[in-house]
């Protein structure tokens, strides 16, 4: 994967600070540990939870035009590694760990070759193919799994939601590249988009498990209503469309888990 590899449809420009971080291995309600390189991402999803971090890092900017970059993030980590116990480290919660800038500062790629030296176990998760560029370092990993969240399997429907995001179609193939080198892979179907429920015949063969979650729809209410989608927040959509999924993982051996009640 090119270093200059940037995806979807050019943004407004993004700014970018350079900041010295005082911690990079952090707790976490979703695994034990957490590692976000960067605050803020340039993928700008309009339903994106972590939009709330603008109230602690007293950003004034809109979501998606800002990015602090945590340049000594690798030399924080480093220390961090041998000091701190053991357990799985997930990369990222709030960003995506291999957002266009990665190209540039490479400070995912340092975390992960500190975590591998370690012996870390690892969880990373992205909507970015250029993850297949640290393949060199994954495939050294004695405990890893590489994630992608998708959200849907119709490509326009990315673009009303998720228009600064890489493609369906670059995410699936990278998806694929990534399990055939024999790597751990799964998917987050989260948020549950329109068309979600097609993604199953696309994402089998591809992957070790699926993950579905229909998260917080509160910031794409107006994209809904603006383009008459109000019948995918229904809590009938989401009973009708986890069931799909889930039927369809039965039928073609996927694992998959349900990660809300649907009720």
């Amino acid at each position: 994967m090119p270093d200059e590899y940037v995806p979807g449809p050019q943004q407004a420009p993004v700014m970018v600070r350079e900041i010295q971080a005082k911690s990079v291995l952090s707790a976490s309600k979703i695994y034990p540990y957490v590692i976000n390189p960067y605050v803020g991402c340039q993928h700008a999803c309009s339903y994106c939870y972590a939009r709330y971090m603008k109230k602690f890092t007293r950003h004034s900017e809109p979501w998606g035009t800002f990015v602090d970059v945590k340049v000594n993030a690798a030399e924080v980590l480093r220390k961090e590694a041998v000091k701190k116990r053991k357990d799985t480290v997930w990369i990222s919660g709030v960003c995506d760990p291999y957002q266009p800038l990665e190209a540039k500062y490479l400070l995912t790629r340092q975390c992960l070759q500190i975590l591998v030296e370690n012996d870390w176990p690892m969880v990373i998760q992205t909507r970015s193919p250029l993850v297949l560029r640290d393949m060199d370092v994954i495939k050294k990993a004695r405990d890893i799994r590489v994630g992608f969240s998708v959200t849907t399997a119709d490509d326009e429907v990315r673009k009303l939601f998720e228009p600064f995001a890489p493609s369906i179609p670059d995410r699936l193939n990278a998806l694929a590249e990534l399990h055939e080198a024999g790597i751990g892979t799964y998917a987050m179907i989260a948020p549950l988009l329109p068309g979600a429920e097609e993604l199953v015949a696309k994402l089998a063969g591809t992957v070790d498990y699926l993950l579905v979650d229909r998260m917080n729809y509160h910031y794409a209410d107006a994209i809904y209503k603006r383009f008459r989608l109000e019948d995918k927040l229904a809590g009938s959509y989401f009973l009708w469309a986890s069931s799909k999924i889930k039927t369809e993982c039965e039928r073609l051996g996927v694992e998959c888990s349900i990660v809300f009640d649907p009720h």
